[in-house]
């Protein structure tokens, strides 16, 4: 089985605000106050920006999309995740943006490689976000992000 993630996360408000002017955009609540953003090949296509090259050692944030995600996260943070698992190995990605600036990370976790006791780089950014857990429960579960196995299908 594959699981694969490429999207970004904020404030349900201030996600609804940044994409308005992104028509390939569309947003899915995730609980508690957020809304995710897939970056679905179509956005991808939308956002490419010529200058600067794929950022911070992520493998789908698009040339240039890192200044878009400092200026959303002006006044809230913003989080950019990417996931990939296939039979149970994998790797997590992400960074989180608040106030024009990189507060977190970006983080990153290789195949073969243990979370830290922080937790993974998701859950680490999602706490940043405000995600609140239940006991036995990480952030990537609290918001069910498991819920769907691939970034299009977040758009359904």
């Amino acid at each position: 089985m594959s699981y694969d993630l490429q999207a970004v996360i904020a404030a349900e408000e201030t996600l609804r605000v940044a994409v308005r002017g992104l028509a390939a955009a569309r947003t899915a609540s995730i609980g508690q106050g957020l809304s995710l953003m897939p970056l679905t090949g179509v956005l991808r296509e939308a956002v490419a920006y010529s200058g600067e090259e794929v950022a911070f050692g992520f493998r789908g944030l698009p040339s240039g999309f890192s200044k878009v995600l400092s200026e959303w996260s002006a006044g809230a943070p913003v989080a950019y995740v990417e996931v990939e698992y296939f039979g149970g190995a994998g790797e997590q990605r992400a960074a989180v943006w608040h106030g024009g600036h990189i507060v977190l990370g970006p983080l990153r976790v290789e195949e073969g490689e243990p979370f830290p006791p922080s937790g993974s780089p998701v859950s680490q950014a999602l706490r940043r976000l405000g995600v609140v857990t239940s006991a036995g429960q990480d952030e990537f579960s609290a918001v069910r992000l498991d819920r769907h196995r691939h970034t299009d299908a977040w758009i359904s």
